[in-house]
């Protein structure tokens, strides 16, 4: 692994033999990643995955080991969390396309930060265009072959150019900010916005990533199982998630996958590192923040289940991890979202904060000065799921077919241990059914948690359908469809 130094505590600046030109105010640095669980870094435990840069962040950097989505109002999970990410609010007070909403980057523009994007933007390009002063290799979209990605750049005139397709994804945005980092002489701080596409699928990593895996596969998830216990009340157990792989899921075919999934991840985090390194060697390197994180994450044989459309916590859980001038090693599992970025990032910035925001400011975390900033999570999908969690129990209602999930995080973090029916039980219940509903209350979901005419709850998958979606390559199509 090359070796890189971040020199961000001016008293030790000339002790390591680096220079520095500090700015007003920092700059931000915001790697963005697309379906990463957030088991999948090997500092945080995974001994199976090669990270090696996302291990050097998390060694000198503050992790986030609580970290969610909120959820989803549709299968396109995607679009509502990067809307949260960019605006501090819920789903529940948002369009998707953002047309009403002011965004972080277009209050940071205002305030004299120059600010960049590359990558995927899924919210409209009206609010990215709002959003953005300079943008290199930006796809509109939510997903794509990886070696076919449809791209944009900003003019000078402020237009959308150059439509192409240019490269591998990771490598084509990382070789975006890149350039934008080398060639950047401003003195006006940046905000740089880099949103992978990995490792969403399709999932096929370069050759050598998929065989370094292929020859020492990762061990199936803790909670595989061959298919999900009941219906979920909702075409998603056939969407186009699910279809990646038959019914029921085998576990020869599960690790394929897992292989190939952690190749895109390794590829990742290598395009990471070629990003890193760079910023290590700039005369800004003192005075930025890097922040690294992810949209949700991903099932993949949890549950069997393949997609991100549930509560579980392999699904709404996300890698956040903040790196930067008074951020001291350390790591937290305090509840947090990934709306909570925004208030941080305007604490950090010192900009004005943005209006009626659900999020909170992290830094009292690493600063050490609270413990948590709620005492709760709230989590949705659609109209299919509710939970919430407090820091040891969690609370699954599916209103569509009238069930009920309890689980013990502490004992049973894997969530195979249902503790609904158990008399035990019954007032924790009682208790966590009235958070969430004042959860409810508090972010204005309407959705009733019982409905009059529940769904059944068993489902045969066994002969459903299943067919290909046109981003995936011939080799997949081959292997895992004929």
């Amino acid at each position: 692994m090359h070796t890189r130094k971040l020199c961000w505590f001016a008293p030790i600046l000339l002790a390591l033999g680096c220079t520095t030109v500090t700015p007003s105010r920092p700059n931000i640095l915001f790697l963005f990643a697309d379906d990463q669980r957030a088991d999948t870094i090997g500092a945080w435990g995974n001994p199976y995955i090669e990270t090696p840069h996302l291990d050097q962040l998390a060694s000198e950097g503050f992790s986030f080991r609580a970290n969610y989505n909120l959820g989803s109002m549709h299968g396109a999970v995607c679009i509502p969390s990067r809307a949260m990410v960019n605006s501090g609010k819920s789903y529940f007070r948002l369009e998707p396309d953002l047309r009403d909403t002011v965004l972080l980057p277009e209050v940071l523009g205002a305030e004299g930060y120059t600010t960049f994007a590359t990558g995927k933007w899924h919210n409209g390009r009206a609010s990215w265009l709002r959003s953005f002063q300079r943008g290199t290799a930006v796809f509109f979209g939510g997903m794509s072959d990886h070696t076919l990605v449809p791209l944009q750049d900003l003019d000078e005139d402020g237009n959308l150019v150059n439509d192409r397709v240019d490269g591998f994804s990771s490598t084509v945005f990382a070789d975006a900010v890149i350039d934008f980092l080398q060639t950047y002489e401003e003195e006006a701080p940046f905000y740089a916005y880099v949103a992978f596409t990995a490792p969403h699928d399709p999932r096929q990593p370069p050759v050598s990533y998929r065989n370094q895996y292929y020859e020492n596969p990762p061990p199936l998830p803790a909670n595989f199982l061959p298919q999900h216990p009941f219906n979920n009340s909702d075409s998603d157990l056939e969407g186009r998630d699910e279809r990646l792989a038959a019914w029921p899921r085998t576990p020869e075919v599960i690790q394929d996958q897992l292989a190939e999934y952690y190749g895109l991840i390794t590829h990742l985090d290598a395009e990471v590192g070629r990003i890193l390194d760079v910023l290590a060697q700039s005369d800004y390197a003192d005075n930025t923040y890097v922040i690294y994180a992810a949209d949700h994450g991903l099932a993949l044989g949890s549950h069997g289940l393949l997609g991100k459309q549930s509560v579980y916590e392999h699904s709404q859980q996300s890698p956040l991890i903040i790196l930067g001038p008074d951020v001291p090693h350390g790591e937290t599992t305090a509840l947090t979202y990934l709306f909570d970025l925004v208030p941080t990032i305007s604490r950090l910035t010192n900009t004005p904060p943005l209006d009626a925001i659900d999020g909170h400011d992290l830094s009292s975390l690493w600063q050490g000065t609270q413990e948590s900033i709620r005492d709760s999570l709230f989590l949705a999908y659609r109209d299919v799921a509710r939970a919430v969690r407090d820091n040891r129990y969690k609370l699954i209602r599916y209103p569509q077919i009238d069930h009920t999930q309890l689980f013990d995080l502490q004992t049973d973090p894997d969530e195979l241990h249902n503790l609904a029916n158990n008399g035990a039980h019954t007032e924790r219940i009682t208790a966590l059914t009235a958070l969430l509903q004042d959860w409810q209350q508090q972010l204005g979901d309407t959705q009733a948690l019982t409905v009059t005419s529940p769904q059944p709850t068993t489902i045969d998958l066994s002969d459903a359908d299943r067919f290909p979606d046109q981003w995936q390559p011939d080799w997949i199509v081959k292997k895992y469809f004929e």
